[in-house]
């Protein structure tokens, strides 16, 4: 709540802002459902979701800076730092997330990521993560940006988790392009590992809070193209995340 007490109005007026959007997107979300259903495929969620978080990167004023492709489709593997991830990595391209079971019942986020079309994955249960798999080598084959955090979780963003294999067994097969992606945040205000980055025991409402307070936020994101993945989910687990790790600044 630190950034409602320094700065009130601001944060106060964002809110209601946000608010405004989020109620907006229900609403195009619901009329092109009713009215336009054939157009409103994998990617017709994706590009609903992208126009969304480009009016929301405004109430943040989140400034984002890339270095590299932006891949249009393929698997894209990052690290992971915040839920604000989702609104950096879908305003540069239209995209479907992978997102661990919990973000489902997250408030906001959950039912956005819902709508716009994220495959669910419950990692305790084996059996579901090669329905997962499924899942995402069929979004693949429908020519779809497909967004993981190997990670499993997100971090301060000090340095890159282990990652978690058990998601990669479609980019073995090399079918599709594969991109890496590192996220990294600023502020002028601020420690970004502390405020920006949502971990921990961090709750989600006072977090947005001191988010909405802070006058700007950077964020900067380095792609790079991976020409020769390994066979085995193993092996190209340790090569993502050194070529992740090898973009950090």
């Amino acid at each position: 709540m630190k950034g409602l007490r320094q700065h009130p109005f601001r944060v106060t007026g964002r809110f209601i802002w946000f608010g405004g959007e989020i109620i907006l997107a229900l609403l195009v979300f619901l009329f092109r459902r009713i009215f336009c259903p054939k157009n409103f495929t994998r990617r017709g969620r994706a590009l609903w979701l992208q126009r969304t978080v480009r009016r929301v990167n405004r109430i943040f004023q989140l400034e984002i800076q890339s270095a590299g492709t932006v891949p249009a489709g393929g698997l894209l593997v990052s690290n992971h730092l915040s839920y604000l991830d989702i609104l950096v990595l879908s305003s540069l391209a239209p995209a479907v997330f992978v997102a661990k079971r919990e973000v489902k019942s997250w408030p906001v986020m959950g039912l956005m990521a819902q709508l716009s079309g994220a495959l669910f994955i419950d990692r305790e249960r084996r059996a579901q993560v090669g329905e997962a798999n499924g899942d995402i080598q069929a979004a693949l084959d429908d020519g779809a940006l497909v967004v993981l955090f190997p990670e499993g979780t997100s971090s301060d963003g000090h340095a890159v988790l282990p990652f978690k294999s058990s998601l990669l067994e479609p980019a073995t097969q090399q079918k599709h392009p594969l991109t890496v992606g590192c996220i990294q945040y600023t502020l002028a205000d601020g420690d970004a590992g502390a405020e920006v980055c949502y971990w921990g025991d961090a709750v989600f409402f006072p977090h947005l809070l001191n988010l909405l307070g802070k006058r700007a936020i950077r964020a900067s994101v380095r792609f790079a193209p991976v020409q020769t993945p390994g066979a085995d989910r193993k092996e190209l687990a340790r090569q993502l995340h050194a070529a992740i790790s090898g973009l950090k600044k």
